[in-house]
């Protein structure tokens, strides 16, 4: 990771000589265009773009961080998915995540919480990690999250189970995850019962058009 202004200026020029540009050009592309197809890719790109240091300055002047936030709010969950690992990417840098948590960022991200698409999940679980601070903490470390990150924790997918298992770790109290998981088990017994009565009665009815 480079992290000087003259490690940075080695890899594009004191300048950063055609950056710039092209980023802008994505912006112009992503904000002109109609297609969902195309917005996707444009947002991938941007998406890695935001994974390196020296293009920090240039996102923020073009205000990519909003895009990013907003396309969280996007109905397509191929564009939410590269929305959010773009915010992944960028928090690392303190000002970006200042940003971020200055602009709604928390509730934002914690929407994906609940998204189908298991990746978007798991960069929305690192994200809110990346966005801890002593004040935001209140924000994030909430019953709802930490419920959430307890069923996560019990998922097949490796890679989610694990992120879910560091940020109760690392971040939860014992008596924030015993709360959280008292919880947890009622929504699975209320799930159960459910399940329960929603197959008894599937099973009445197709007795009564076996008998009509």
């Amino acid at each position: 990771m480079f992290s000087t202004k003259e490690q940075l200026e080695k890899r594009t020029g004191p300048y950063g000589i055609g950056r710039f540009s092209y980023l802008q050009s994505l912006v112009t592309e992503f904000q002109d265009t109609t297609s969902d197809e195309a917005k996707k890719e444009t947002l991938a790109n941007l998406a890695n773009f935001a994974y390196d240091p020296i293009n920090y300055e240039h996102l923020r002047k073009l205000n990519v961080l909003d895009l990013f936030l907003d396309a969280l709010e996007e109905t397509n969950e191929k564009i939410v998915e590269f929305a959010i690992g773009g915010i992944c990417n960028a928090c690392l840098d303190k000002q970006n995540k200042e940003y971020i948590l200055k602009n709604d960022g928390v509730r934002l991200v914690t929407r994906c919480l609940s998204s189908l698409n298991e990746e978007t999940v798991s960069s929305a679980t690192t994200t809110l990690m990346y966005l801890m601070t002593p004040t935001s903490k209140q924000e994030i470390i909430t019953l709802p999250i930490v419920e959430c990150m307890i069923r996560f924790s019990q998922s097949k997918n490796k890679k989610l189970s694990n992120l879910a298992q560091v940020f109760l770790e690392d971040y939860c109290s014992e008596e924030q995850f015993q709360e959280a998981r008292s919880v947890h088990k009622e929504l699975i017994k209320s799930s159960t019962l459910e399940k329960n009565q929603s197959t008894e009665a599937h099973k009445q009815v197709t007795e009564a058009q076996t008998f009509s």
